[in-house]
């Protein structure tokens, strides 16, 4: 079934989306123009097309919004909301296509009396993600530009068979928590030729644990061809609490901003009573430009901490051009093992081409880097300011 939105509001592009469902499925097209709306819920074996010139405009009030409550979730809510603009759960077969774009309205909800060029301050009242999907398979984002989500811009829980291609996150860099895309716990997922502008991470793999006794993989996911420009770290890689990343790809990707590729696994991002969990291995970067204030590639696990390991990471072909070095630093519970860095070159204003510590079997060929007379490195420095608060 194919319907066209003709009315201005949310609950025309919901009600339509629930006629195609209640049908079988089929593609709900919105006409150009701008659709005021809250909370809506996709359905399985729906297309909801946004052509050129129609927006969905997220509202600026939080109590439009609705939460997304499941018992299977509940145990964790970043940023302590729940609240999302399109919501899916336990679908299939789902998309969000077109030239159209979603803006989410995010600067509205900070508090932004702040100077000229600083985050703003977070709101006490919660902030929407934009788009939420749990456990569902076969998820498509074409074309579509998301524009300044109140809070993470996509967050994929447990999915599968997810494809993104050719989308645009434009987000407000003065805003803080609006990641681009929160990959979490999911499998074969392709992102492609896509652009991403974000105040925090732009691209982030995680597998945040749920439910006590049962595991949470993200494995198989495809990067390609994308640009990111990030005021925080343009690709993450995990957080110590979590469970199990294994066996990705990121190619041909330009970076721009503070920082490039990042494992970071500080004491302060640990659950209560956790000294750590995270299992990383398998994850390959190749053909990647940086240009940083930060560093191009930081692998980390502070003192405390005590991994089941970080392992079998390999770049290849990075050009970088950073205020800091490459940074690679296990500790004596979690040494970092089998890196591989290979055709790395670049130029660095720290006096320092490269800090490694505590790793085992570490390989480094074709690697040169031109230093700079500035602030000489320390291995015990502090990570650089992350806007985001992780779980």
């Amino acid at each position: 079934m194919n319907i066209t939105v003709t009315e201005y509001t949310g609950a025309a592009v919901q009600g339509a989306i629930d006629k195609a469902a209640a049908a079988g499925g089929g593609r709900v097209s919105l006409e150009p123009g701008v659709y005021p709306c809250g909370t809506i819920w996709l359905r399985s074996h729906v297309e909801l097309h946004l052509p050129a010139g129609a927006t969905l405009r997220g509202s600026a009030r939080p109590d439009d919004y609705d939460d997304f409550l499941d018992p299977r979730l509940d145990a964790v809510a970043p940023e302590g909301s729940r609240k999302c603009l399109l919501a899916c759960r336990d679908a299939e077969n789902v998309a969000i296509t077109g030239d159209g774009e979603i803006d989410g309205q995010g600067p509205e909800f900070y508090d932004r009396n702040v100077p000229p060029g600083a985050p703003f301050a977070k709101p006490p009242h919660p902030r929407p993600r934009m788009v939420q999907f749990f456990k569902c398979r076969g998820v498509r984002f074409e074309g579509v530009t998301f524009r300044d989500s109140p809070g993470w811009t996509i967050w994929l829980v447990d999915c599968e068979d997810v494809h993104v291609s050719r989308i645009r996150v434009d987000g407000c860099q003065q805003m803080i928590n609006n990641d681009g895309i929160d990959i979490d716990s999911c499998r074969r997922v392709t992102v492609s030729d896509s652009f991403f502008r974000t105040g925090d991470d732009s691209i982030v793999l995680r597998a945040i644990r749920r439910l006590p006794d049962e595991p949470s993989v993200c494995e198989n996911v495809v990067v390609s061809n994308c640009v990111l420009d990030s005021r925080c770290q343009a690709v993450r890689v995990g957080c110590p609490s979590d469970d199990t990343i294994r066996h990705c790809l990121f190619t041909n990707v330009v970076c721009r901003g503070r920082n490039g590729i990042y494992f970071e696994n500080p004491v302060r991002y640990l659950r209560k009573d956790d000294r750590g969990f995270l299992h990383a291995s398998d994850v390959r970067f190749e053909h990647f430009d940086v240009d940083c204030t930060g560093e191009p590639l930081r692998v980390n696990v502070e003192p405390g901490i005590a991994l089941r390991g970080i392992e079998r990471i390999e770049v290849r072909d990075l050009r970088f051009r950073s205020g800091r070095p490459p940074f690679l630093c296990g500790n004596a519970e979690t040494p970092l093992r089998d890196i591989v860095l290979r055709d790395v070159s670049g130029s660095v204003a720290s006096d320092t081409p490269l800090v490694a510590r505590c790793t085992e079997r570490l390989k480094i060929g074709d690697f040169e880097v031109t230093t700079g007379p500035g602030e000489a490195s320390s291995l015990d420095r502090k990570p650089s300011a992350s806007w985001e608060t992780k779980f």
